[in-house]
């Protein structure tokens, strides 16, 4: 079991491309206190696991209320034994809502597979029309760059540490002063955009985080599960692993449906669900705030009907003793 943390797709896209399962909790279920911010709307931290189980045992221990994040208020009364919920045949009757999305349209066949098990065990799948999201990509990004410098500034003059970087603009001099060691792959364009935001009370900022909000959520996920008579949405959680490319930059093919769960604060669980040419892809579940213990269940079920997950082909390479593969291996700590 692991603790990640999401802001949009750091737990749900690195769980889905390497096969196991990753649970990115309603925002103000699970404390955010000394986690390093990005953006105090979307933050929270959220179990990764290698089985659906295991997610829901760590999402019990790590969800509640705690004093010094306030988001995390109405905490305990959501809170359950999330492993306690699980039942293996939640899907049987269940409305479910499928989202197709053009950046994975690869993974078509493997998608179908993981509708075909939905249905052979009882679900009733409804295609989603196409869902316009230009409302939320085009908002979101002015809003976590406003939120990254007042929420970095909050955080490191909070700090107990002896520092010598109390806010963005600290931290941008401090990459300056260090530039070969902490440049040498890519540069601060993005803190840089941050610092000249003008801060939480910019009506401009406050438009972009209502509109990109209400996108996501209320005229989003919310409406689509309204509109449909469905308890749930799936969709593919992200393409397979990209290369890493330190001269052009990484190739990212772009995710599924995770975004309006991020930018809603809603709960978002993804599944491992196959393997494209050898690597691992994921099946997101996606609800209504509060809705863990209904996303975690539908994706038990899931799990179980699926089957053992197989082997990606790069952990077979490196078990068989691949010569291109072995010198970029590190020897196990001892």
């Amino acid at each position: 079991m692991a603790i990640g943390t999401e802001t949009d797709g750091s737990v749900t896209c690195p769980a889905a491309i390497n096969g196991i399962v990753g649970m990115k909790p309603t925002v103000g279920l699970v404390s955010r206190t000394h986690i390093v911010p990005i953006s105090h709307s979307q933050d929270t931290a959220g179990p990764m696991a290698a089985s659906v189980r295991e997610a829901a045992e760590l999402l019990t221990v790590i969800a509640g209320s705690e004093p010094a994040d306030s988001a995390t208020r109405d905490a305990d009364r959501h809170k359950v034994d999330y492993a306690a919920k699980l039942d293996a045949h939640s899907l049987k009757g269940k409305r479910i809502g499928v989202m197709r999305f053009a950046s994975t349209a690869q993974l078509n066949p493997t998608f179908e597979t993981a509708l075909a098990v939905l249905r052979q065990q009882g679900a009733i799948l409804i295609d989603i029309k196409k869902f316009d999201d230009n409302a939320v990509g085009k908002n979101e990004f002015p809003v976590l760059l406003a939120e990254l410098k007042a929420d970095m500034a909050k955080y490191l003059k909070g700090s107990p540490a002896p520092i010598g970087v109390r806010s963005l603009a600290d931290l941008i001099a401090f990459d300056k002063a260090h530039m070969k060691q902490e440049m040498s792959l890519f540069g601060q364009e993005i803190f840089e955009q941050a610092e000249k935001t003008k801060g939480l009370d910019d009506p401009a900022y406050k438009k972009a985080r209502r509109t990109s909000f209400q996108a996501a959520g209320p005229n989003g996920i919310d409406r689509l599960l309204r509109q449909y008579n469905v308890v749930a949405l799936v969709g593919p959680t992200a393409g397979p692993a990209w290369k890493i490319d330190a001269v052009n930059g990484d190739q990212f093919s772009g995710g599924g449906a995770g975004n309006l769960a991020a930018v809603a604060g809603y709960p978002h669980l993804t599944v491992p669900m196959g393997l494209e040419k050898g690597l691992p892809v994921g099946l997101s579940f996606m609800g209504p705030k509060w809705s863990e213990a209904s996303l975690l269940s539908l994706g038990y079920a899931y799990e179980q009907a699926r089957g053992p997950f197989p082997a990606p082909k790069f952990y077979r390479s490196i078990e068989e003793g691949d010569p291109q593969v072995a010198p970029y291996l590190e020897p196990a700590p001892r």
